[in-house]
């Protein structure tokens, strides 16, 4: 089976191309649901959250608020850090959990969807990796839009991930999503044409 990496920074239309993917019925393994999915399957995550930033990230249902957390951790980059140390191994243990269930199925190619694919050095382990890119301005201007957040907790955000621009080295295909909707399909469809071309 194909292990194919798509990244892009915060904001980048990451998740209309993985749209794409799944109506054209490929598997795509979200590392951002994952991410949900083990702070309620380890207990012990919580716990340690709870232990090292305060109970005042989570409500009376004891549910983690991760838009609070994130604003204070993209402030603090080792902050940040304590946090992916606690929880980035569960999430890549339920990355490779997906993929062995999706190889197990028949499927020919999947595809993980991950923001930090690069920084967590899982690009490494894809077969192919997919960038989703757009130019700086117009990526904060998107997720100043999405998120309802201010200039201030946009750049933080970007600024904790490594730039569009030099994830361009770590990839094997870039897609401009920068124009229109059907630009941006067009450029996939092409990618996946030349993977499928490969099998």
């Amino acid at each position: 089976m194909v292990k194919i990496g798509l990244t892009g920074g915060i904001g980048s239309g990451k998740s209309t191309v993985a749209n794409i993917l799944k109506e054209k019925h490929i598997e795509v393994i979200e590392a951002d649901i994952i991410a949900r999915e083990v702070i309620i399957s380890y207990p012990e995550i919580a716990i340690k959250i709870k232990e090292h930033f305060g109970d005042c990230y989570f409500d009376s249902m004891g549910i983690l608020n991760r838009r609070m957390l994130g604003d204070y951790i993209f402030k603090n980059k080792k902050e940040r850090l304590f946090l992916e140390d606690i929880i980035i191994p569960y999430i890549i243990k339920g990355i490779w959990a997906s993929f062995d269930k999706i190889a197990l199925e028949g499927h020919k190619l999947a595809v993980l969807d991950a923001p930090t694919l690069i920084e967590q050095g899982l690009d490494k382990k894809m077969d192919i990796n997919l960038l989703v890119w757009v130019d700086e301005p117009t990526q904060k201007n998107r997720l100043m839009s999405r998120d309802l957040i201010s200039e201030e907790h946009a750049t933080d955000r970007m600024k904790a991930q490594i730039s569009l621009d030099e994830k361009k080295q770590y990839v094997d295909y870039v897609i401009d999503n920068s124009g229109t909707f059907t630009s941006t399909k067009m450029q996939l469809l092409h990618i996946l044409n030349k993977i499928e071309s490969m099998e």
